[in-house]
């Protein structure tokens, strides 16, 4: 029982929560990516080159032979794959360096000022107060 309760403990943590919800976004943020590098992105750039389809770039190692499929170097879908990763990259770049510099911002925001000293008058009030009470 002690295992299934550590266990427990461990999976509520507020941490394991939040990567798990990370883990959750990021894969649905990785399927957006890679929709708009395919869809958006590579049809232009292949229109640009010549139109070329970046999917089938590839180059062929060994062909057919009966059922045996051809081996081929499918380079097109690397190039697609690490434009995927950089536009992924830039973005999270530059979500922490947003994230990092509100943190700045809330740690410069100054103290609120101390209350004011107060008066002669109102410590001489005090005194007399303190000297009743005695």
């Amino acid at each position: 029982m002690s295992i299934l309760k550590d266990f427990k403990e461990f999976a509520m943590k507020g941490n394991v929560i939040d990567l798990a919800v990370a883990v959750i976004i990021g894969g649905a943020f990785g399927k957006i990516i890679s929709s708009f590098v395919n869809d958006i992105l590579m049809p232009p750039l292949g229109l640009l080159l010549g139109n070329v389809d970046f999917k089938d770039l590839k180059v062929l190692l060994k062909e057919a032979v009966g059922t045996v499929p051809a081996v081929t170097w499918n380079y097109g879908m690397f190039i697609q794959n690490i434009i995927d990763f950089m536009i992924i990259a830039f973005v999270i770049f530059m979500m922490i360096k947003m994230i990092t510099k509100m943190q700045q911002l809330k740690a410069e925001e100054p103290a609120p000022p101390p209350p004011p000293e107060p008066t002669n008058e109102e410590k001489l009030l005090a005194e007399i107060r303190d000297l009743l009470k005695k």
